[in-house]
């Protein structure tokens, strides 16, 4: 593995992931997050839809960057096509944005600087693929990455909402390397698939209201 993935997937890489619950904080508030075993539920839940969605199309973005002329545009709708919510949208292209600039003084690399000029605020998958490949990543190491984001955030945010025992949701965390794995090899496949319309394309409407629900809540302590 390229060691710059474990940077990529660091909470304390300062691009604002840590801001951003992944929909644990109105999970929890809606009673559907209340322990350890409706966390790994949630978890599995998010990590077999949209995060599957989530690391093939960061794959499919970090094989692109390695063209003489990446089409930064087609992806980005790409992404915005399989991200249903509005508030969803919204929090993905924050943290694209934030990524993107992050990355630009970590990595910098003239393919960065390309699709800063493109898309000043990428989706997170965009900013996150073309960041494993300046960081020298492959395409299925991107999408273990963005794999591990969609679970890590959110078990992150649970125990500082619930108070839960971190060692047991690192226990957690730890079961659902296997997942992780198998989520991050179909995506590789699926970005070697001719065509991008071929990319998983898994929604999870609840995700999407409790987005919603959140976007509007009156008081919140993580923007997403």
């Amino acid at each position: 593995m390229n060691p710059a993935l474990l940077l990529l997937t660091d909470s304390r890489l300062p691009a604002g992931g840590h801001a951003h619950s992944g929909g644990a904080e109105r999970a929890i508030a809606s009673g559907a997050v209340r322990d350890v075993p409706s966390l790994e539920a949630f978890l599995r839940g998010r990590l077999h839809t949209t995060g599957t969605a989530t690391a093939a199309l960061t794959a499919a973005v970090c094989a692109e960057a390695a063209s003489a002329e990446p089409r930064w545009a087609a992806l980005d709708a790409e992404v915005d096509a399989r991200t249903a919510s509005p508030a969803q949208r919204e929090a993905s292209t924050t943290q694209g944005r934030l990524l993107l600039r992050v990355a630009r003084r970590v990595w910098p690399s003239p393919v960065l600087d390309g699709l800063a000029r493109a898309t000043p605020s990428p989706h997170h998958p965009l900013a996150l693929g073309v960041a494993a490949h300046a960081a020298g990543a492959t395409p299925g190491e991107a999408a273990l990455a963005a794999a591990y984001h969609a679970v890590s955030g959110a078990a992150t945010a649970a125990v500082r909402l619930l108070g839960l025992d971190p060692v047991a949701v690192h226990g957690l965390l730890a079961d659902l390397a296997p997942d992780l794995a198998a989520v991050a090899a179909q995506a590789g496949l699926a970005a070697g698939a001719a065509g991008w319309e071929a990319l998983p394309a898994g929604s999870a409407p609840a995700l999407d209201l409790i987005a919603e629900q959140h976007a509007q809540a009156a008081v919140r302590l993580f923007v997403s």
